[in-house]
This record gives C-alpha cells, sequence and structure tokens, in this order.
C-alpha cells in the first residue's frame, strides 16, 4: 500500500479486477495515465466509474526513451562543414567516432572519410587529355586493373 502515490501509468487495458488492485494499493489515486492504444481498449463503463470516483484516465504520449543528442548534431555538422575529419571530430567533442558517424549520416552530411591511394581526378583527366589506360597506368606506375575500375566507376 502506498500512500504517497497519486499517479500512474498503466500499459494494459483496465478491467474491474484491476481497478480494485489499483485503489486497493494506491488510496490516494487520482490519475491514471495510459497509451492511447490502451485507452482505445479500455472500456467507457470503467473510466466513467473511475471518473466518479476523482480518477482521471488520460491518454499520455510521451513515455518512452528520450533522445540523447543535445544539440550534439548540429555541432558535428558545423565541425563536418568547417572541414574536420571524424575522427578529429570525436576528439574535439569528446564523444566516440561512432557516435559522429551516426549523427552525420543522420544529418546526410557529406563527407568522404576514405584515403584514397590514387588521384582519381588526375587519372579521369589524363584520360580526357587522350590517354590510354595502358599509357596512363605507365605514366602513374599504377596497376592496368586499378585504372580501368577508377575510369568504369560511376
Amino acid at each position: 500500500m502506498d500512500e504517497d502515490i497519486t499517479t500512474i501509468h498503466i500499459t494494459k487495458a483496465l478491467s474491474s479486477s484491476l481497478i480494485v488492485e489499483l485503489i486497493e494499493e494506491y488510496p490516494n489515486l487520482t490519475e491514471i495515465t495510459c497509451s492511447p492504444s490502451v485507452y482505445e481498449r479500455t472500456s467507457k463503463t470503467y473510466i466513467d466509474a473511475l471518473s466518479q470516483l476523482d480518477i482521471e484516465v488520460v491518454k499520455k504520449y510521451d513515455w518512452g526513451a528520450k533522445s540523447k543528442t543535445n544539440g550534439a548534431e548540429f555541432e558535428v555538422l558545423k565541425l563536418s562543414n568547417d572541414g574536420l575529419k571524424p575522427k578529429q571530430i570525436a576528439e574535439k567533442l569528446d564523444i566516440s567516432l561512432n557516435r559522429v558517424y551516426y549523427l552525420l549520416k543522420k544529418s546526410n552530411a557529406d563527407f568522404d572519410n576514405r584515403k584514397r591511394k590514387y588521384d582519381y581526378t588526375e587519372i579521369k583527366n589524363l584520360k580526357d587529355e587522350g590517354l590510354s589506360a595502358k599509357e596512363i597506368s605507365k605514366k602513374l606506375d599504377i596497376p592496368l586493373r586499378t585504372v580501368y575500375y577508377i575510369l568504369n566507376k560511376k
């Protein structure tokens, strides 16, 4: 029997036996909250009966986990736009690298975290100048299959 509690949250539809249990356990009960789906499954008769006992049944939407970002996504996006790499952002804000990647993905930020071994633009420019893949391979000392891969990549 807990006399200090005046509001409780239920997760299943009210029944006569549940109402009796709640009133016995919480004698000073004034409000019962539940999700909209539970409220819809509860009989109007039970809600009216509780109303006569000065106990209000209320739909409550704000149950569940709350966001833990605390505005960090804006700071991460700003630092990313300033040219910092994800690892640098993680160190600066003292958050995990995975969290940085998550926040960048969540904000649909464009970032390239891959270090390329070869300069793709140089290879494509040489192709535009008329050099063949074999000539580019020899000139830049790159495997021929890598040149084909870069040129065929969309």
